[in-house]
């Protein structure tokens, strides 16, 4: 899964609050399935009474959705904890609750070790075990200090209660909503198969009924998650073998929805029913996120990735082939122990040939338990970061030369969200950009024609047409 920094966003309070009402702030960091997973905590605590707060100040109870992919990804976690135990005090000191948490994929990997360090802390859960937590709170609320880290026998998701029309409709009109989770790849520089487990598919029926309800809620976009999204299997309405190719054609059938993506695919798990998907479904949008983490095939093998360059750049062709307006996505590490000079440049050299509209890139980092942790041949820091400057402007032009090319275009956006502007919404193009419009006549939730006139470092402005 993408690791796109910590969020620092909370989800918003919904429903009028009473004054015994729990409130409850949830910091999330990482990939999308942390947002998701942070939703349904917050499913999960309703029926505990609490509602969910975006000030860190009027909360009861702070649990932190972790992101274990970098070390400095889990320093910040143990930074915000300082602060919240100091926070505690103060509101101990005046005779007032707040109960802190540790959930995600940190809290799996080193649930002792928060403990140890952070004696504020009442509860860890990991990310198989979050449909626990109001009894874990229960018994921490008796004096216990919580560990919830063993993988569930049971199924999460059959446990969570539905979230309500009312807090989906508070969301807004996008959703994410994962199929899959964990991993069998076994990348040597990756921890998430020790922090989410082996891939787990979610039953095809589970997944459709959860998106028929975000749909009658007023969702028009979904984006199905996991960390190898296309591993998805399931059983089909006769029993047959389905993946994720299947299952994006039933939920195109799904009336309201008007969008569909995914995310985080493996080249490996590519297959023709998916790509055929892409070819097919007008619901589908032509972005795909495919990492390839690095050019050279010497450096795959070692990072245990089962697949070569040439393999990888022939399957970006055949997808081309079927969506020649496919926009692509990837995920690139440098400085893997014994990259040399040449090896970061088959690197460069792929991405040359692949062209992507965005992309998000690292320097290698340790990772304990992982097998790239027993490495040697260690790169030094000053190449690692000589080598991602010149690889994000590589990159950066791409992105940049792509926004430029969407110039005069005329395209189709969702419109998500107000702008900073009187009248101004601002809406997705079908490649996941950003897209500023004057639209006074459409509201939040419209699909509304656009010509593109212009970029920004991040983001694109439109006029709205006639049609």
């Amino acid at each position: 899964m993408t690791d796109q920094t910590a969020s620092l966003s909370a989800p918003v309070a919904t429903g009028e609050a009473i004054a015994n009402t729990r409130k409850v702030f949830i910091k999330t960091y990482g990939c999308q399935m942390n947002v998701y997973d942070s939703t349904r905590m917050g499913d999960a605590l309703s029926s505990e009474g609490y509602v969910t707060t975006g000030t860190l100040e009027e909360a009861d109870l702070v649990l932190l959705n972790t992101c274990h992919i970098r070390e400095k990804a889990a320093e910040k976690v143990y930074s915000a904890l300082g602060r919240l135990r100091e926070m505690k005090k103060a509101r101990n000191a005046q005779g007032q609750e707040l109960m802190i948490g540790v959930a995600g994929c940190v809290a799996q990997a080193e649930g002792e070790e928060i403990l140890r360090r952070a004696p504020a802390v009442d509860v860890v859960i990991g990310p198989q075990t979050y449909h626990r937590l109001p009894q874990a709170l229960r018994r921490a609320r008796a004096g216990e200090r919580v560990i919830e880290t063993e993988y569930a026998v049971e199924d999460k998701f059959e446990h969570l209660p539905p979230t309500e029309k009312k807090v989906i409709r508070s969301r807004g009109v996008t959703a994410f909503l994962t199929v899959q989770e964990g991993c069998d790849k076994f990348c040597t520089f990756c921890v998430v198969p020790y922090t989410r487990g082996s891939e787990v598919s979610r039953p095809l029926q589970q997944i459709i009924d959860e998106a028929t309800r975000l749909a009658e809620s007023g969702v028009r976009e979904v984006t199905l998650l996991g960390q190898n999204v296309n591993a998805w299997h399931g059983n089909g309405p006769n029993g047959e073998s389905w993946g994720l190719g299947d299952l994006l054609y039933r939920l195109a059938e799904v009336p309201g929805l008007a969008r569909l993506r995914y995310t985080t695919s493996h080249p490996r798990d590519m297959d023709d029913r998916l790509i055929e998907a892409h070819r097919d479904l007008r619901q589908l949008m032509p972005y795909l996120h495919l990492p390839v983490q690095a050019g050279s095939d010497r450096i795959l093998k070692a990072m245990n990735r089962r697949h070569t360059a040439d393999e990888y750049i022939r399957l970006i062709e055949r997808i081309r082939g079927v969506r020649p307006d496919i926009a692509l996505s990837g995920d690139f590490i440098v400085g893997f122990p014994g990259e040399t000079d040449e090896d970061f440049e088959a690197t460069m050299r792929l991405i040359e040939r692949v062209n992507y509209a965005q992309a998000f890139s690292f320097k290698y980092s340790v990772r304990p338990g992982t097998p790239g942790a027993e490495l040697g041949f260690h790169v030094a820091e000053e190449v690692k970061a000589e080598r991602l400057e010149r690889l994000q402007a590589l990159l950066l032009k791409q992105q940049h030369e792509f926004a430029e090319a969407c110039v005069g275009k005329t395209i189709d956006i969702l419109l998500e969200k107000p702008g900073r502007m009187p009248g101004q919404l601002i809406g997705r193009s079908p490649w996941l950009q950003s897209v500023n419009v004057d639209a006074k006549s459409s509201q939040i939730g419209d699909i509304i024609s656009v010509r593109i006139i212009g970029t920004g470092p991040n983001s694109l402005f439109a006029e709205q047409t006639g049609s």
